[in-house]
């Protein structure tokens, strides 16, 4: 059994026999919207989705069809508009965020003129009588309005996938390099990244540029851009997409007896192993009346990988590939109350109620945020992942939590260095720990609470000590 970890490919995925849960149903359900933006955390599987978008409706790929498509769901009942797509794919996170906006401007023109360019010498390779492209350096707006005039000389018309819409736009944001207007000045007025979507909404408007795919991680550019683009549909609450990316249960049930057979375990090995996955990568919610949650993909496929080839559990359950930004962290606690939220949120089953997830929010409203509920930050870490949907209170309030184990242990890391930025400290601080619940010994982790956070008291005002002392300190 393979398993196409780090793969995003579907073609390969398919033609090589990686493992693979068909999600080639949900196809028809798309075609009923031509512009859509789909939002899932990162390393959630989104490209992968694009990629079945991308062969499923590729022209140049008709041939390939029965190969590809045949054994699964919609190779049975296919759409009328397979296979009858130029593909123009761009994937944002491919632009370097550093150096000044005139920099990444540069940088994200180059992206989409190298991504033209490469649109025009394949297809041309490929039999297409496509008239020439004028491929404009300084100007990638003019390129693709090039683009559009030469589709129009032909009888396809353009299928547009942009991969990681905000992914540069979210590290000028909140990285290490971030520095104030930098990022307002990309997105707002007459900005790079808006006037793009400004000129790929103008596009749509004929019949050439027919369909738009936009994958991201949060809606908050998309909202900063406004008016730059205003027709998506946003599906990302649908039910019916819930599991788009992401797996079910019964899915994994089925790899897992399967891995179990191979290795010689008995049967109640099964529901150990989903037991295990269950409580460190399960419990993801994408809509308010999805009657199931869905499985992490990248560490479901991790843990599968090595139990299948060890005939054991990886000693490290987190793949470190998904270890969360430090500067993303380090900015959500910048916003006001984003540091309190945290915290709460390493309790144990900690829930946070608020009145609504928002759909679309831009940058201010999050850190002008004065809600009693903190509707727009509580929105932000939902959509990264922090936080997933649980159900609704008595009066249609949202509940959400953090989803699992995994999830929780990577913010408690980073929580820790937060609090303790000395890698000494936090080692310190964690050998005390251990002395408590090892061994039921106190004192050590006292006196490091002590000569660490209470030097700002004198004596006398341990006399009166209580909480209020430990969260003033």
């Amino acid at each position: 059994m393979k398993f196409p970890y780090g793969i995003s490919d579907f073609r390969s995925i398919i033609r090589e026999d990686y493992f693979y849960c068909d999600r080639t149903d949900k196809i028809p359900l798309l075609e009923n919207t031509k512009s859509q933006l789909f939002i899932r955390p990162r390393r959630f599987g989104k490209s992968l989705v694009l990629s079945m978008l991308e062969n499923y409706y590729d022209v140049a790929k008709k041939n390939e069809f029965e190969e590809i498509f045949g054994g699964l769901k919609i190779g049975k009942n296919p759409t009328d508009l397979r296979n009858s797509y130029f593909i123009l794919k761009l994937d944002f996170s491919c632009v370097d965020p550093t150096g000044s906006a005139q920099d990444v401007k540069k940088a994200l023109f180059n992206h989409i003129n190298g991504c033209i360019d490469g649109f025009y010498r394949i297809y041309k390779f490929k039999g297409f009588d496509l008239p020439e492209i004028e491929i404009d350096r300084e100007d990638a707006l003019h390129s693709i309005k090039s683009l559009i005039t030469a589709v129009s000389m032909t009888p396809h018309p353009v299928y547009l996938l942009i991969d990681e819409y905000d992914n540069f736009a979210n590290t000028m944001m909140m990285g290490v390099q971030r520095s104030e207007g930098r990022y307002e000045a990309f997105v707002h007025e007459e900005g790079p990244l808006r006037t793009f979507f400004k000129a790929i909404k103008a596009s749509t408007s004929g019949s050439m540029l027919d369909r738009v795919f936009i994958t991201g991680v949060s809606p908050v550019v998309m909202s900063d851009i406004t008016s730059g683009y205003n027709i998506a549909k946003n599906i990302y609450f649908e039910p019916e997409f819930n599991d788009l990316c992401g797996f079910r249960y019964a899915e994994l049930e089925d790899v897992i007896t399967r891995i179990v057979d191979e290795c010689g375990f008995e049967k109640k090995k099964i529901q150990e192993a989903l037991d295990l996955m269950q409580t460190y990568y399960n419990g993801y919610t994408f809509s308010h009346t999805a009657d199931e949650s869905v499985y992490n993909p990248t560490l479901a496929i991790y843990f599968l990988e090595q139990f299948e080839k060890s005939c054991a559990y990886p000693r490290e359950m987190l793949d470190t590939n998904l270890a969360v930004d430090d500067a993303k962290l380090e900015y959500i606690a910048q916003v006001p109350r984003g540091r309190d939220i945290l915290m709460n949120l390493m309790e144990k089953d900690q829930r946070v109620v608020a009145s609504r997830i928002s759909k679309r929010f831009g940058i201010k409203d999050m850190l002008t945020d004065k809600s009693r509920d903190n509707t727009f930050l509580v929105s932000f870490l939902y959509y990264f992942g922090v936080l997933t949907i649980v159900g609704d209170t008595e009066d249609m309030e949202v509940i959400l939590k953090v989803p699992n184990l995994v999830m929780q242990g990577l913010y408690v890391e980073r929580i820790q260095k937060m609090l303790l930025p000395e890698p000494e400290d936090r080692d310190d601080g964690r050998d005390a720990a251990k002395l408590v619940y090892q061994k039921g010994d106190m004192a050590p982790l006292c006196r490091f609470m002590e000569d660490r956070y209470f030097k700002v008291f004198h004596n006398r005002d341990y006399r009166w000590a209580n909480e209020l002392t430990v969260k003033t300190a």
